[in-house]
């Protein structure tokens, strides 16, 4: 698949940045995880991008700061390649919806696309359905935004009851739901993945597979059965492409993250292969993207 091949280029639905000289990411501990412990910036990640074939961006919130989303604005409004944002708000919060408004009505404020939370850090698994957040979940339907959602396979049924709550909001199902690809165990993942995709106002993103799978020896077979799950659940129309760079650094390059995704959606048509490389995430986030790139060297993939 070529930048050609998609029509308007690739889109990246999912990735970070962060400035350690600004905010300390609290996440980044351990040695396994050293490797994230600098800055990652948008001049780091364009050649990266460009070089896939890559002609606009999604940049996500990595930390529940109310400080951080303002700034990634204000980034994506001088950027020639974010065109949303997915920031954070605190959901429980009685004045979240003004607080919304005011992002919006702020610099960079129409990039806002999205709000997402750590719900994966939250010990609750059921926190997604408490009556705080399902009030902030409707604000975030009201200003017009999608939710970001970064859970694992044992908060997808919270997800699922959320979802039916609120069926005017669209709720996008970050990096599969984290499913156990290292271990290949598809149960109960699987079962909970097909009850969210039977929901209309579901989308799910092809992402952060090879950092559930092993690091240092993962390969298209092992990613396989879980990609494939999603293309049945969700359809092409429902599913959109994202790097998760710079975390993706851990098990992979940019270029290798490209190349796996290729890899795995060779049996679509030319159709929905737009739709997971670009047509998904338009829709979704409501992106404008114009531009169309030359296209991409094919990288083999791991």
């Amino acid at each position: 698949m070529t930048g050609a091949e998609t029509g308007l280029g690739i889109v990246d639905a999912h990735h970070h940045v962060w400035d350690l000289s600004v905010r300390d990411q609290d996440w980044i501990t351990g040695p396994e995880l050293a490797p994230l412990r600098r800055d990652f910036t948008l001049v780091d990640l364009a050649p990266e991008a460009r070089a896939a074939g890559v002609v606009a961006t999604v940049l996500v919130q990595t930390i529940t700061v109310a400080e951080e989303t303002p700034e990634l604005l204000a980034l994506a409004a001088d950027s020639d390649l974010v065109a949303g944002v997915v920031g954070w708000t605190d959901l429980t919060a009685p004045d979240v919806a003004e607080t919304i408004a005011a992002l919006q009505a702020g610099p960079g404020g129409d990039r806002l696309v999205g709000i997402r939370h750590q719900v994966q850090g939250e010990p609750d698994p059921r926190w997604l359905v408490r009556p705080d957040v399902l009030r902030g979940l409707a604000a975030v339907a009201e200003a017009g935004l999608v939710y970001d959602l970064v859970v694992k396979p044992h908060q997808l049924a919270a997800s699922v009851e959320a979802a039916q709550r609120l069926p005017g909001l669209t709720f996008v199902l970050d990096h599969l739901g984290k499913p156990p690809v290292a271990s290949g165990e598809l149960a109960p993942w699987a079962q909970q993945i097909r009850r969210l995709a039977a929901l209309p106002n579901t989308v799910c993103k092809l992402s952060g597979m090879v950092t559930e799978a092993d690091w240092h020896s993962w390969t298209g077979a092992d990613l396989t059965p879980y990609a494939d799950t999603v293309l049945d659940a969700f359809g092409p129309g429902r599913l959109m492409f994202g790097s998760d760079w710079p975390v993706c650094r851990l098990a992979a390059t940019y270029a290798e993250v490209v190349a796996v995704a290729r890899e795995l959606t060779t049996a679509l048509g030319p159709a929905e292969r737009h739709d997971v490389f670009t047509g998904t995430a338009v829709r979704t986030y409501d992106l404008r993207v114009t531009a169309r790139p030359a296209p991409p060297q094919e990288t083999p993939c791991a």
